[in-house]
């Protein structure tokens, strides 16, 4: 996979993660003088970290299994892309998600843990696709993650939450489109 591909996968799996960011931001009451600099870094960090972590995770797993699915996996990757997209769209389409205002670890450990199971299937996809660098996607991931969800958490302060959704909605259909790709690149070396 090429950068292109790669950050717009990272920009899909990081809407999840925006999406609590920004409702974080938003439970720490709106004004600039609530949210400091800290509540930003430390989403960035939780939700980048194991935005990271779990695609590492699934690439291992994957290449476990690999030769018992080494003739479909790119079927295999196109629908784990497109399940998961499909569910942040149907995700969008409900009532934003009710976050607490601690930013304490054991409020942040559960959230990051729960945006982040999309992006261990995602690196159980990117065992089966050739020529996907794990090290360099999931520094990709991980970065464009921390940097988002720094930024959600400061929108939430400044905006309210009309963005969740929309972001959502749209990390779903880059995920949807990225799937297709791979699938039609596969049917058509056959």
């Amino acid at each position: 996979m090429n950068f292109v591909e790669l950050f717009f996968i990272a920009l899909g799996l990081s809407m999840d993660a925006f999406a609590i960011s920004v409702c974080k931001g938003l439970s720490t009451g709106t004004g600039a003088g609530k949210v400091k600099l800290r509540h930003s870094v430390i989403c960035g960090l939780y939700f980048g970290g194991f935005q990271a972590l779990m695609p590492l995770i699934g690439y291992f797993l994957g290449r476990k299994f690999e030769s018992l699915i080494s003739n479909i996996a790119p079927i295999v990757a196109f629908v784990l892309l497109a399940l998961i997209g499909v569910n942040m769209i149907r995700e969008s389409r409900g009532e934003a998600e009710k976050v607490n205002s601690s930013f304490a670890f054991k409020a942040m450990l559960p959230l990051a843990i729960a945006t982040s199971i999309d992006a261990l299937v995602v690196g159980i996809s990117f065992a089966m696709v050739d020529g996907t660098n794990i090290w360099y996607a999931i520094t990709l991931i991980g970065i464009t993650t921390l940097i988002i969800s720094a930024i959600g958490v400061k929108i939430g302060s400044a905006v309210g939450d009309k963005f969740g959704s929309k972001a959502e909605l749209a990390g779903g259909i880059i995920l949807i489109v990225l799937g297709l790709k791979i699938l039609v690149e596969y049917l058509f070396k056959l």
